[in-house]
């Protein structure tokens, strides 16, 4: 059993989606969307919601490439998590997320949301689906 929580990030370009799960470490919980602002700014948004939750580890989404090399985009979320670590001094792991995007836009389709709503919480919900990948492996 843990103490604290996992937090789940999906770090985009305009936001990050972010989840946290249950205090047993089972199930992940969407709990915002931050719109990115500035890398300051995103790491005080991010720090805050640590803080609420009393978040112990950070599980962040890395953004391969499908022949499992890292790109641009992982690089940018390898940098935005150095800054992060740096604030938090908290432990931050990668989880392949290759395809949460994908299986969130779908499972929001299934749920027959609008795509208007969908744009508003897909970020969140990739998070969650991040987390609960890294909680049930």
């Amino acid at each position: 059993m843990l103490d604290g929580r996992i937090m789940g990030l999906d770090i985009g370009d305009k936001t990050i989606g972010v989840a946290v799960s249950d205090l047993m470490g089972l199930t992940a919980q969407g709990v915002t969307t931050i719109k990115r602002d500035c890398y300051t700014k995103d790491v005080e948004a991010v720090m805050k919601i640590c803080k609420e939750y009393g978040v112990e580890t950070i599980v962040a989404g890395m953004p391969k490439n499908m022949n499992g090399t890292i790109g641009p985009q992982g690089e940018k979320v390898q940098k935005f998590c150095e800054l992060l670590k740096e604030e938090t001094n908290l432990p931050i792991e990668f989880w392949d997320e290759r395809l949460s995007t994908v299986a969130a836009e779908r499972s929001l389709i299934e749920g027959n949301v609008r795509r208007e709503n969908r744009k508003k919480v897909i970020d969140m919900l990739a998070a969650v689906i991040i987390l609960q990948g890294y909680l049930d492996s």
